[in-house]
């Protein structure tokens, strides 16, 4: 079997809570970026790409010429190929990461296919029939809608008053839901305020606290580590098994999260679960941003390892995420069910995603921010920030 032809799906997807059909002359800023991979037997694979979807477009038709006449089923072969071919850009990070991905996960679903078994088959097998996912809340009233639905944990997100929020939505659901708070950026916390606010949570027994200070500051998780005893997560802006490698083999997180659609495939992310399996560390997939296919992957990576916690889900995303893929899965009390269709068991329906063209794909703070940023420094645009107003900030 020889790889003949790869084809390129890039739409414009808008966030959770949006219209299907967009206002006219409106820009946005989430984009998906399918890829199929035909080949002479007639079997075709399906991957999806994030990290920056526009970009790794025009990395991915760079990379055609290589892939064409290799053996599918070659997949650590071609993944050391590309590995090699893009050594010269640079270390790999979002771009390349994203494209070694999504040609990654058409080659697996290729493989699959020609063999008859759902990817999770050729991974190890399968250790569970559903996977438990987390949503997104962050008021008492959308975590208690969750909980009526079934959903057992949710994350709440942003830097503004977080101890507060994750006061009130505790005091909401309970003890029986567990919460998990994103600390993300622009602008991060400085370590000793990411410390300050892991303390202040302690009492309320999060699931994790995540992205505390910029991704490039390792030290800072040092810093948060003795000072604190909460569980920590980090890892959905690294790609492959190197970028990953320093917040494992330090001991830095308790859950790593390697991005679906960027980190480098199913090569890759089995690789980053055994690291993490060596090192008592659970894998939480991210996949806020990422389309239909990229959960796929994430299920089918899920059911086979043994460190696998729970995946990341937009219970109420975007009317367009249905339409995007066939068949779309449907969670079910808090779980989703790991298809059992040969490869990926999913596919795009093509005339919708071309029908939704890219309108965009960067954003940058402004005065509408929010509370991520303290009043008037918006336009400022820090990558890190500390915090002002501490008395308030640092207290529920």
């Amino acid at each position: 079997m020889k790889i003949t032809a790869l084809k390129t799906f890039l739409m414009h997807a808008e966030w959770p809570g949006a219209p299907l059909e967009p206002a006219p002359g409106a820009s946005g800023t989430r984009n998906w970026l399918f890829l199929k991979i035909e080949t002479d037997a007639g079997i075709t694979g399906i991957g999806e790409c994030s990290g920056w979807p526009r970009v790794v477009e025009t990395a991915l038709r760079d990379l055609t010429p290589l892939l064409v006449g290799e053996d599918p089923r070659n997949t650590e072969l071609i993944a050391q190929k590309l590995t090699i071919a893009m050594m010269g850009h640079g270390m790999i990070g979002t771009v390349g990461g994203g494209a070694l991905t999504g040609i990654d996960m058409a080659l697996w679903d290729i493989k699959g296919k020609a063999l008859g078994v759902p990817v999770w088959m050729l991974l190890g097998g399968k250790l569970r029939d559903r996977i438990p996912i987390y949503s997104h809340a962050n008021t008492p009233a959308q975590a208690l809608a969750l909980k009526a639905r079934g959903i057992k944990a949710i994350k709440c997100g942003g830097v503004g008053d977080p101890v507060r929020k994750f006061a009130d939505l505790r005091e909401a659901v309970g003890d029986d839901v567990d919460i998990a708070i994103d600390l993300h950026g622009p602008p991060w916390l400085t370590p000793a305020d990411a410390a300050r606010v892991a303390r202040a949570l302690e009492p309320y027994d999060p699931l994790w606290i995540e992205d505390p200070v910029a991704p490039e500051n390792l030290d800072g998780y040092r810093r948060i580590r003795d000072a604190a005893h909460v569980p920590l997560a980090a890892g959905e802006r690294m790609a492959t098994i190197f970028g990953e490698r320093q917040l494992i083999e330090e001991d830095l997180v308790d859950v790593i999260q390697p991005d679906t659609g960027r980190a480098g495939g199913f090569t890759q992310m089995k690789k980053i679960a055994g690291m993490a399996e060596a090192h008592y560390i659970q894998v939480a997939p991210h996949s806020g941003s990422l389309g239909p296919v990229a959960e796929y992957a994430a299920l089918h990576l899920l059911a086979s390892i043994p460190n696998g916690l729970i995946l990341e889900r937009f219970d109420d995303d975007w009317a367009g995420r249905v339409r995007t893929i066939l068949p779309h899965p449907v969670a079910r009390d808090g779980f989703l069910d790991v298809p059992d269709a040969p490869g990926l068991g999913c596919d795009i329906d093509e005339d919708f995603v071309l029908s939704r063209p890219t309108r965009g794909n960067v954003s940058a703070p402004s005065e509408k921010s929010g509370s991520e940023y303290l009043p008037g420094t918006a336009r400022e645009h820090l990558h890190v920030q500390s915090r002002l107003g501490r008395r308030r900030y640092f207290n529920a």
